[in-house]
């Protein structure tokens, strides 16, 4: 299961996963439209597909995904935790609603779904997505950062308590895309900041999901994918 799989970094994933010959539930939100066209485009590599719709700031709803995804596929050994909201707000002013808010999507909901697959699966994997510059800071970002930071720390919780039968590992995308409602411009703009001198791809960061799907001995552990942006950190 791919959680926000309809667009941008989750779909790459699912994609990515299909073409490995993984079948994927993927979930959205409220991009139906586009949750069905990811769909499409997985089932034709040969593999299921099925959608499901949920609002993970809901706790009753992040709790109950795994469940109906576990129902609806017959089971599953793969979560990728791809959904989250990246709201604006600096540490000094941002309202509790959307420090509330950030919590819930972007580390409960997490850390919901991946104790009801443990409760289901028995054995698997969990791959987190969490943000290149989580071992600095982001000012203008305040509620997102410090939900991420604190996936980070489910990360390697997870990997601990859930070991030897799971592998728990992040990934931590840098300069991938522009956010919601910005041009290609932002990227280049950012370019300079990157000690590679360039922005990376979604394919980048699903290759990355698969490297450590892949790799048998490595958990706990955050893969950045970032051209070394967070060494400046």
């Amino acid at each position: 299961m791919v959680t926000g799989a309809a667009k941008r970094l989750g779909r790459a994933i699912a994609e990515r996963l299909a073409d490995e010959g993984v079948h994927v539930v993927l979930h959205y939100h409220r991009s139906r439209k586009a949750a069905e066209e990811a769909s499409a485009s997985v089932s034709a590599r040969g593999v299921n597909a099925w959608t499901m719709a949920a609002d993970l700031g809901r706790p009753e709803e992040a709790e109950g995904l795994a469940d109906r995804a576990w129902e609806c596929s017959g089971g599953f050994s793969i979560l990728v935790n791809s959904a989250s909201i990246f709201g604006k707000g600096r540490l000094a002013d941002a309202p509790y609603e959307s420090f509330l808010r950030h919590l819930t999507v972007n580390a409960w909901a997490p850390l919901a779904l991946a104790r009801a697959f443990a409760r289901k699966a028995g054995a698997g994997q969990i791959v987190n997505l969490l943000d290149a510059r989580v071992g600095g800071y982001n000012f203008t970002h305040a509620a997102y950062f410090m939900s991420k930071r604190t996936l980070e720390y489910i990360t390697r919780h997870l990997a601990l308590d859930l070991a030897p039968d799971f592998r728990v590992n992040a990934v931590a995308p840098g300069l991938i895309l522009p956010p919601e409602g910005e041009g290609p411009e932002y990227l280049d703009r950012l370019t300079e900041t990157v000690p590679l001198k360039t922005h990376g791809e979604p394919a980048d960061v699903a290759d990355a999901v698969v490297c450590l799907l892949k790799s048998g001995f490595v958990t706990g552990q955050t893969l950045y994918v970032d051209g070394g942006r967070h060494l400046r950190d």
